[in-house]
């Protein structure tokens, strides 16, 4: 549930991570740690799901080296500088100067994105064809920005806004492009592994020399929604690779979604960490174990 590293100086600690600072102050460097927490309606549970940060942490770092062609990503190491008890869930990165806006892509109409379409027809400002249905894959990908709340919810903000945030159009047309050129990329490797990568978000921002790049997770459960190819059906919701499986049973409970979260039953854990673990084996076409051997 925490990942203290009592010789590291802790910059931040969030809902998933910890980021540490190495070396001295203006060295440059950060360690970022997954633990192995989960939240659902923005709060965290008590409960762990063993492995789920080093599945994070893996997949994160899979990506970040198949993408690496479309744009630089903050990703230094996954073991030099790593302390060997954060070894398997955390990366030696790059301090960025992270944008205000979270970068949604969405290749279906699921989720928030379905609510909204429902009742308006469009989606971050953006209109959608008449008629979809739950779940359909949209005729093209499209970018929907989102504010970085400290508290609560993001809230869905649209092109405009979010140029507004960034104080750069020109600056925020380049994340778009290349937001869409990230998903578009992942979904069709993901989709080859039987895998659909439904929507995710991406966090970029700044290094020293003003380069764009993305850092923070990628691609990870916990930022995107992956369905299982085999059994996909237009028109109602689908099984995936992240902690719905926790959400769902969560609104099952009787929770008011108000923090303190419940503690997870042993059956829900031990069905959300086979979930994870799927996913990563599915997408990277190896065994988790790899993953473990490697940065042992």
């Amino acid at each position: 549930m925490t990942t203290t590293l009592a010789d590291l100086p802790l910059l931040a600690s969030g809902k998933v991570r910890e980021m540490y600072r190495l070396d001295g102050p203006d060295d440059g460097r950060l360690l970022m740690v997954a633990s192995d927490r989960i939240s659902t309606y923005d709060a965290v549970h008590p409960t762990p799901i063993p492995d789920k940060g080093k599945v994070l942490t893996g997949l994160s770092a899979f990506w970040f080296e198949q993408t690496k062609r479309i744009v630089a990503n903050h990703m230094l190491s996954t073991t030099e500088g790593v302390p060997a008890q954060a070894r398997g869930r955390a990366l030696v990165v790059r301090k960025l100067k992270m944008l205000p806006v979270e970068c949604v892509v969405r290749g279906y109409i699921t989720g928030s994105g379905w609510n909204d379409y429902q009742a308006t027809g469009r989606v971050s400002g953006i209109a959608l064809p008449e008629g979809l249905r739950e779940s359909e894959q949209l005729p093209e990908p499209i970018f929907t920005p989102s504010t970085k709340a400290d508290v609560g919810h993001d809230e869905a903000i649209d092109f405009e806004r979010a140029a507004e945030l960034v104080g750069d159009r020109g600056l925020m047309e380049r994340v778009r492009d290349i937001s869409i050129a990230l998903y578009s990329f992942a979904a069709e490797h993901a989709r080859e592994e039987g895998v659909i990568l439904a929507d995710t978000k991406f966090e970029l921002g700044l290094d020293e020399d003003g380069e764009l790049v993305v850092g923070d997770e990628v691609l990870t459960p916990d930022s995107s929604r992956y369905w299982p190819l085999d059994g996909y059906e237009v028109g109602k919701g689908q099984p995936s690779f992240d902690k719905q499986y926790v959400r769902d049973w969560a609104s099952r409970t009787g929770w008011d979604k108000k923090p303190p979260a419940p503690e997870i039953p042993d059956d829900v854990v031990e069905g959300t960490r086979a979930r994870y673990i799927e996913a990563y084996e599915r997408i990277t076409g190896e065994p988790f174990q790899a993953w473990l051997d490697r940065t042992a």
